[in-house]
């Protein structure tokens, strides 16, 4: 019995949901009693799970596996729980942990609890807490079969840093032809700036903004910030802005360490998809805009007079903290 986890990258590069999977798996595997792998596909510097508690890092190294194929890396990961004989298996709540997390299941013949937030409140039976209804209400689910597959929402458990000596082995599983049926023959990646699914900071606006003439203030705190930008599905809509940054039910869902709305009412549908963030402030002249119950801090204002003094503090704190 182990506990295997499926680290995430792009390009080759981790990202930071990875490291959390695998904090969260040695989590797991301490309350089991048992070792915590990791498998990467096409991934450079796995060494450095051994900082979050990896025993053991599997890697696979393939051509066919460059570009994200949710049918065949069930298959690689598969193959990796069997080889590890993993009765937990870990996969994060990416857009790929998405596509993947029901092949996965129903090749294991595992279990899924998706957007899970803690370690297991009980290992016998075991039970996990996960986000429910929207991301409005939690639930404690049981996972009854023998092997488990566990979702990990982002942002959810934290790094913990946990030195081990790990051992490092190259894998190479059996990638079958039908697998390959679709392939993506190009992907086309927004490039030199944070993207919505990695940003631990997101400033969003709304049609509060009144053009897209005005976005150069959304872009700027942004800036400073090191912050993704976003906007409501109105905006997308309207072409103001691309529907790449559309956050909501219909969009993106955004668990960001700070999620700044500016100009934006806050309808049902844009609230459930940002209700993963953990702290929430909204700018708006109406002081009865919606928003204003799901937030952590309000400003009631024209965000024409409170963005720009905000991005004037900032560049002071900047200056004072260089």
């Amino acid at each position: 019995m182990s506990v295997l986890v499926y680290a995430e990258s792009s390009e080759g590069k981790f990202k930071k949901i990875a490291f959390e999977a695998v904090s969260y798996g040695k989590k797991v595997a301490e309350l089991l009693g048992t070792k915590l792998s990791v498998l990467t596909i096409n991934a450079e510097n796995a060494s450095t799970f051994s900082d979050y508690g990896a025993e053991k890092i599997i890697k696979v190294n393939n051509e066919k596996l460059s570009n994200f194929n949710a049918k065949a890396y069930a298959d690689v990961i598969k193959q990796g729980a069997e080889k590890e004989s993993a009765d937990v298996i870990i996969i994060d709540s990416s857009n790929d942990g998405i596509y993947l997390a029901p092949l996965l299941a129903v090749n294991l013949e595992a279990g899924y609890a998706s957007n899970v937030v803690e370690a297991p409140s009980s290992i016998s039976p075991f039970t996990v807490k996960r986000k429910a209804f929207s991301n409005k209400a939690f639930d404690n689910t049981e996972i009854k079969t023998a092997r488990k597959l566990i979702g990990l929402a982002k942002n959810s458990f934290g790094l913990v840093e946990n030195k081990t000596s790990a051992t490092e082995e190259d894998f190479t599983p059996t990638l079958a032809e039908g697998d390959f049926n679709i392939t993506s023959t190009s992907i086309d990646k927004a490039k030199g700036k944070v993207t919505i699914a990695d940003a631990d900071i997101v400033v969003s606006g709304g049609r509060g903004l009144k053009g897209p003439e005005n976005w150069g203030m959304i872009e700027e705190l942004a800036d400073i910030l090191g912050a993704a930008t976003a906007c409501s599905k109105p905006v997308s809509d309207l072409g103001w802005r691309p529907h790449s940054e559309h956050v909501g039910q219909t969009g993106k869902p955004v668990a960001a360490n700070l999620y700044i709305a500016i100009g934006i009412s806050g309808a049902i549908q844009h609230l459930a998809g940002i209700n993963s963030s953990k702290v929430k402030v909204v700018i708006n002249t109406d002081p009865e805009a919606p928003f204003f119950k799901a937030a952590d801090y309000g400003i009631v204002g024209d965000a024409f007079e409170v963005v720009p003094k905000l991005i004037e503090k900032l560049k002071e704190f900047k200056a004072q903290n260089a």
